[in-house]
């Protein structure tokens, strides 16, 4: 058949559509995709699935910072281009790695149940049995993030912190095979789905940007090293009914696709992560977010 999508024939001489599932080449992610193409078998058992994976530029620079690189899409522009050209039907990514505003004409079509939103503490082996707060001063601790590091560092001064690449097999492996780290900062959903939950030391909530639906926000911006903070609450009531009688299309600003949820739920929801981003800066967020930019440029 012509057109951009894929089939096959069957023995029976079925014609069939397949559907090309786009992701990243890391065990990590080819976990997580296998995960949706299981739900996706058990709501259609008879849908032809193919997994296409690739490398995106997060995947391919290793010796620089992801806050040095300077691509906004660092995990998902590859995936996004082959969506584009109609080379997969559709990409499996982690939420936290989206672009704050996807590309024209794309849609969020399904998000699942949350996991462990936890970051997790991976010690050492020779630091068994420690926790941040009673590793020596001056102990160094391993991240990718500059948004980790700078809630760190407010919370626990005394350590240092320092950036840290690679997939998540290949962090742990630095960790344990060179004494560079006293410990890393990884995401517990990440670990407990490579089934590795007893390298889990210790967990503390990220609390940048923490979302609590269907009525709460916590926004919270950092200075690098975690000096200046500004913090705040909004809240307010989303109708999460699933009896919805209005249009359920795409919302535009959101990009999401989500049935029986209306367009109001989605607005509401939108709407208070922009006014409680509002608040922070007419608090004095844009200084330290332009402080924090120029320090790191500077780097």
């Amino acid at each position: 058949m012509e057109g951009p999508y894929k089939y096959i024939r069957e023995g029976n001489g079925k014609v069939t559509r397949v559907i090309r599932m786009g992701t990243r080449k890391s065990q990590l992610a080819r976990i997580q995709t296998d995960s949706v193409a299981e739900k996706l078998k058990e709501l259609y058992p008879d849908l032809q699935l193919e997994i296409v994976a690739m490398s995106t530029i997060g995947d391919k620079i290793l010796d620089t910072a992801l806050s040095k690189i300077g691509e906004k899409s660092l995990f998902t522009k590859e995936l996004e281009n082959a969506l584009e050209r109609n080379e997969v039907d559709l990409v499996v990514h982690s939420l936290k790695d989206l672009p704050t505003s996807l590309p024209p004409g794309f849609t969020i079509g399904a998000v699942l149940e949350r996991e462990n939103p936890h970051d997790a503490v991976v010690l050492h082996p020779k630091n068994a049995g420690l926790t941040l707060d009673s590793l020596p001063e001056k102990s160094v601790i391993g991240t990718s993030s500059l948004r980790r590091a700078a809630q760190l560092k407010k919370r626990f001064p005394q350590l240092e912190f320092e950036n840290i690449r690679g997939n998540l097999n290949t962090r742990l492996k630095k960790l344990d095979e060179k004494e560079d780290f006293a410990a890393i900062i990884l995401a517990a959903a990440g670990l407990k789905r490579m089934g590795w939950e007893s390298r889990i030391s210790q967990v503390h909530l990220s609390t940048l940007l923490y979302t609590k639906l269907p009525r709460c926000y916590l926004g919270a911006v950092y200075s690098l090293d975690g000096a200046d903070c500004l913090k705040d609450t909004m809240q307010t009531n989303i109708e999460l009914d699933n009896k919805v009688n209005e249009s359920t299309e795409e919302h535009v600003n959101v990009a999401i696709t989500a049935n029986n949820i209306s367009v109001t739920a989605l607005s509401a929801a939108e709407k208070l992560g922009l006014d409680l981003a509002n608040l922070l800066l007419t608090k004095g967020a844009k200084d330290i977010l332009t402080t924090a930019r120029q320090l790191n440029d500077a780097r």
